[in-house]
């Protein structure tokens, strides 16, 4: 109950800072004006939205089907040995601090990306940047949610003479797929709400990227930028950006909730 009343105290902070400004300029405002200058009246986040949404989503397609293998080659291919090493290595990667990637991406992955297609700092190196961060997520719930499937299954599946990769196809994988597919949706919640490293490698251009190359600005990117200054319209403006992330987060937390939910039911 604790923390549930923390967590509405903070929604409903950010909300009655944000009121007053979606109340007078209307929330439509807010993905129609002709831009971002919010000392202008210009409040624009659409560019925000979907430098947070692209970014977040391109991380989620290469470390989802990533994490999952990797949760499946330590569950049923990997000695004994080599899966709690691979367990461990992963758990580090979980524990690393987020500025950790921000400088690994700024110091090596942009450059590279530099020598391909310039600028550098770009969509593409948020996504790389962020797939690596979640990878860790998506991974150990899969193998979580592979390790829950009842042995009775494998057993049969191994009874019936089907190999390893069958297995795993035919029966492992759709036994998980619920808890799995709740991974995936906490693994999306974090990378649409990380700030530092997304702030250091994808350049931070309010716009809508036209290619992977092209510079970005996230929603929380803006918002940690911003705020130190922030006064008036400005600084209430930033808190609609908070309250729309706030609802994003909400709405995957939701969604995972029901497939954990339809697991647990079925």
């Amino acid at each position: 109950m604790l923390s549930a009343v923390i967590v509405l105290a903070i929604f409903g902070l950010v909300l009655a800072e944000a009121a007053p400004l979606i109340a007078r300029v209307g929330p439509a405002a807010f993905f129609t004006d002709a831009g971002w200058q919010p000392t202008s009246g210009r409040f624009n986040l659409s560019p925000m939205l979907w430098g947070t949404l692209l970014t977040a989503a391109g991380a989620l397609l290469l470390a989802g089907p990533v994490g999952v293998l990797t949760a499946v080659h330590g569950r049923f291919y990997a000695p004994p040995a080599w899966a709690r090493v691979q367990r461990r290595v992963v758990e580090l990667l979980a524990g690393i601090p987020s500025v950790v990637y921000g400088f690994w991406g700024l110091t090596v992955l942009v450059p590279l990306i530099a020598r391909l297609a310039p600028p550098g700092p770009s969509l593409l190196a948020g996504i790389l940047v962020l797939a690596l961060m979640i990878l860790p997520t998506v991974t150990l719930l899969a193998d979580a949610a592979l390790a829950a499937v009842p042995a009775e299954q494998l057993q049969g599946a191994a009874a019936l003479g089907l190999g390893r990769w069958a297995t795993v196809r035919g029966v492992a994988l759709p036994a998980a797929r619920a808890g799995i597919g709740t991974g995936v949706l906490l693994a999306l919640g974090r990378a649409v709400g990380e700030t530092m490293a997304v702030l250091m490698v994808c350049g931070n251009v309010v716009q809508v990227p036209e290619s992977l190359a092209d510079p970005v600005r996230t929603l929380a990117a803006n918002v940690a930028l911003e705020m130190a200054y922030a006064m008036g319209d400005h600084r209430a403006a930033l808190f609609v950006a908070g309250a729309l992330l706030t609802a994003l987060a909400a709405l995957l937390v939701a969604l995972a909730a029901v497939v954990g939910r339809r697991h647990a039911h079925g």
